[in-house]
């Protein structure tokens, strides 16, 4: 399997797929990059070079008990970045991994290196709920997160798709068992304390300097029946912080909406790319 080995010998597991502008993908916690899969074959075939990395603790590669921190995850998609030579990236990133974008394209997007960058139903600017940020969630929502998954992992990492995660515990919503299962297979490829330590990771860092610091053109994609990641606390207040960016809000769309309605976001993305 494709990997790289970083400064403090952790594998990161990585796809590379076709030629052209090259589009990284950065996945939720606690997945890996097959969750990327609805995306990486329609855009590999519409002329792009596809690569999408497992983040570490995560997936395929190294199940760290370290480092598990953005400031971590983005040097690992810096090294990856370099090890691939990448230039004129599009940078794409979901929940988790949309703060992994911000971070990475704030401290390593300069010299030619980023083209443009999106948010999928992303964290930042932060989630936790302070007193600079009076709308976010309450402490005890993570510290929830943290017993469940140190409790039963296995449970846990089935009640999130198969509810909220996609919307699946909405009357009338049509709940695919093969996407349940696929969110819980890639969940337990991972390592249990890169998972729980990912949950401060992802809730508590804040990315309002991050966001301020981007030049690059970003585009902010969030259903506003995002039961995960708030819509109000998130990417309405995102798209205020960065200097080119620009809001589509996708009604009554899950946070999962990449996976649930991918002919619609993948049509959307292209139309950016080739704006």
């Amino acid at each position: 399997m494709p990997s790289i080995k970083t400064q403090d010998g952790t594998e990161i597991f990585y796809k590379d797929w076709g030629v052209g502008q090259p589009i990284v993908f950065h996945h939720g916690w606690p997945l890996s990059s097959d969750d990327w899969d609805a995306q990486l074959l329609f855009f590999v075939q519409h002329g792009y070079r596809v690569i999408a990395h497992d983040r570490r603790g995560h997936g395929r590669s190294t199940q760290t008990d370290s480092g598990n921190d953005m400031d971590t995850y983005a040097a690992d998609v810096a090294a990856l970045a370099t090890h691939l030579s990448l230039k004129n990236a599009i940078h794409v990133g979901h929940s988790t991994g949309g703060g992994e974008v911000a971070r990475y394209v704030a401290q390593y997007g300069g010299e030619g290196r980023v083209s443009k960058a999106v948010l999928i139903g992303a964290v930042p600017p932060i989630m936790l709920k302070t007193p600079a940020n009076p709308g976010g969630l309450p402490i005890e929502v993570f510290d929830g997160f943290r017993a469940a998954l140190a409790g039963n992992r296995a449970q846990f990492f089935r009640d999130v798709p198969a509810g909220p995660f996609y919307g699946f515990n909405r009357p009338g919503a049509k709940v695919s068992e093969g996407v349940i299962d696929n969110w819980w297979r890639q969940g337990m490829m991972g390592g249990a304390k890169a998972h729980y330590d990912c949950i401060k990771a992802f809730s508590e860092t804040d990315f309002t300097e991050d966001l301020k610091k981007i030049d690059a053109p970003v585009l902010v994609m969030h259903g506003d029946d995002d039961q995960i990641v708030p819509i109000a606390d998130s990417a309405l207040l995102s798209v205020k912080l960065l200097k080119n960016g620009r809001l589509k809000i996708y009604e009554g769309y899950p946070h999962g909406m990449a996976t649930t309605h991918a002919d619609v976001i993948n049509k959307d993305l292209l139309a950016f790319f080739q704006s």
